[in-house]
């Protein structure tokens, strides 16, 4: 029993560490930037901590190869490419600018190096940044300083017994989270808060199969779906990715970010408008998770899009928002068996506005529908717009296949979950979702899909009929007010088809405290009429003070008397 308590004891503090150093690497990284801007400089930080990187994993293989080989192999593309290591000419290695680090021409030494990393590896094609660091006429001796400190990403990863391709990812993650925070409004168009990706990952379960986001940023969805793989002992080489991001700049992140994690994925040949440059135009995807960007205006002309076959059979989705747009965009690359789960601003359950009440009838009526979750507000740094998760099933039929999920047949229901209320808040204006909180909105959905009770089923087995009986009695899905409500069909239209959690979970029930009603209004009487006690010893005092100062009420009577006279 001492030796089980250790273990997370031990664990925590390993943590407390790794969240230290990455609050001291930002710090130290802000405090160089100097003139240039934060939208500007995460290009920068986050560039050379790619090249750090994969300089790293280069000459850890580069020793195997020499060692298991000879040394007449070390410069053989192949033998790195084999393992998933990228290959790096001799000006392209973090050796190479830590030596030239306090050289005048750093900056030029760097965009070559990047230039040479982008030449020998086709699959880092357009990710990294081209010119950069030239161009923004950066101070030699701030980028000296820049490089150094990021030279000691390997020193604190042997430290907490960290693997460096696990800590330059959290570091990675980190930064762009912060970036994001210091860029307001703008760094929104390319990340979504961990807490809502998280939460997106848990519910819809990416185990195998196609993933897509089509609105990527810096690929955080795709991140948090190997996580989700990885912390349920899953096997990664059974995802697929796939992605598309429409600024450059980002799409040169999501690359950057993916390599750094040793994910392989395919987003596109190049940047583009998912609407009108579709980079996986006959895709089916098994599971797909985006956010896309909030009430998009103008995104396409009244004469654009009309008749493009993914909305075919729905109403085309209006000029002025492109809300259900992506909606009928994520629809038409689901597969047959296919989920998604996306991010949207509120009034996407209840506009009927330019014909979209009309594609959501039409939604709802094809039975797609799986769940609603009402989030709580302040949980994004760019924007104070309340959100909503959507989840869609192509399936909702039950699924007893050997080796497939088990889930109970909900065909013709909904599940709505009202989490406004849930939430903490991390600052003065940001709020995240815990992982309590994550844990209880996924376990709901899974307990309303099924899930856990079939796994719950087969655990059991063995101890007797009796006692499995018993526990699946637990663990069954069952409405809580105030909190979540599976809804028929009828249910909805009932409502015009508004898909608003709170139309249907209704209130929480309140707590009954054993006072009896009388008892409750002589108590608040007695309070209430003491106050009003109070309240006339207030207003005497009041009075006394102005009289004494000239200002009683007998001088503005006469003065009320005269006007009166007056007219």
């Amino acid at each position: 029993m001492d030796a089980a308590s250790k273990k997370p004891a031990t664990k925590k503090a390993a943590k407390k560490t790794q969240v230290g150093f990455e609050e001291s690497l930002w710090d130290a990284a802000n405090k160089l930037r100097g003139s240039v801007e934060s939208a500007e400089y995460k290009h920068i930080v986050l560039s050379l901590i790619f090249l750090k990187f994969i300089s790293d994993k280069f000459e850890g293989r580069k020793k195997a190869i020499a060692s298991e080989y000879g040394d007449e192999y070390i410069d053989m593309v192949d033998f790195y490419a084999m393992d998933n290591v990228f290959y790096l000419p001799e000006d392209a290695r973090w050796s190479y600018i830590q030596i030239n680090a306090k050289q005048g021409d750093i900056a030029v030494k760097i965009d070559t190096a990047l230039h040479a990393v982008e030449k020998n590896n086709k699959s880092l094609a357009g990710a990294l940044p081209d010119n950069y660091f030239s161009r923004l006429g950066l101070d030699a001796s701030k980028l000296s300083a820049l490089i150094d400190t990021i030279n000691n990403i390997d020193t604190i990863a042997n430290q907490n017994e960290k693997t460096e391709e696990d800590l330059v990812g959290r570091v990675y993650e980190y930064f762009l989270g912060k970036f994001a925070a210091s860029e307001g409004k703008g760094g929104g168009e390319f990340y979504t808060p961990k807490s809502i990706v998280t939460l997106i990952a848990d519910m819809i379960e990416p185990f195998e199969g196609k993933i897509y986001d089509p609105c990527c940023g810096s690929g955080g969805m795709f991140v948090q779906s190997l996580k989700f793989i990885n912390s349920h002992n899953g096997n990664q080489k059974n995802v697929s990715i796939y992605g598309q991001e429409y600024t450059n700049t980002t799409y040169k992140l999501a690359k950057m970010n993916l390599a750094v994690r040793g994910i392989s994925g395919n987003l596109g040949d190049v940047a583009g408008d998912t609407f009108f440059k579709d980079q996986h135009p006959d895709l089916k995807a098994d599971y797909i998770m985006a956010n896309p960007p909030f009430n998009q205006k103008q995104w396409r002309a009244d004469n654009e899009l009309v008749d493009d076959a993914r909305w075919a059979g729905y109403p085309t989705p209006p000029t002025g928002n492109a809300n259900y747009a992506w909606i009928m965009h994520m629809i038409s690359k689901l597969s047959e068996h296919g989920t998604a789960g996306f991010v949207l601003a509120n009034g996407s359950m209840s506009s009927n506005t330019s014909g979209e009440g009309d594609i959501r009838q039409k939604i709802i009526e094809n039975d797609l529908v799986d769940c609603m979750i009402a989030l709580p507000g302040q949980l994004f740094y760019t924007t104070q717009i309340p959100v909503c998760l959507w989840f869609i099933s192509k399936d909702k039929r039950g699924n007893n296949e050997k080796g497939i999920l088990k889930r109970r047949d909900r065909q013709g229901e909904t599940l709505f979950i009202d989490a406004r209320e849930m939430g903490s808040m991390v600052n003065r204006t940001l709020k995240e979702l815990t992982n309590d909180d994550i844990a209880k909105i996924t376990e709901t959905y899974h307990l309303w899909r099924g899930e856990e009770l079939a796994t719950q089923s087969a655990e059991l087995e063995s101890a007797g009929k009796e006692q499995s009986a018993n526990k699946e009695q637990e663990q069954e899905y069952a409405d809580v007010a105030g909190y979540c409500k599976s809804a028929t069909l009828s249910d909805i239209k009932a409502n015009d088809y508004v898909l608003t959690p709170g139309r249907y979970v209704g209130a929480a029930d309140i707590a009954d405290d054993g006072i009896p009603f009388e008892t409750k209004m002589s108590e608040l009487s007695q309070t209430l009429y003491s106050q009003m006690n109070q309240a006339d010893e207030l207003d005497n005092a009041i009075r006394k003070n102005l009289q004494a100062l000239g200002y009683g009420e007998e001088r503005f009577a006469e003065k009320r008397d005269s006007e009166e006279r007056n007219d």
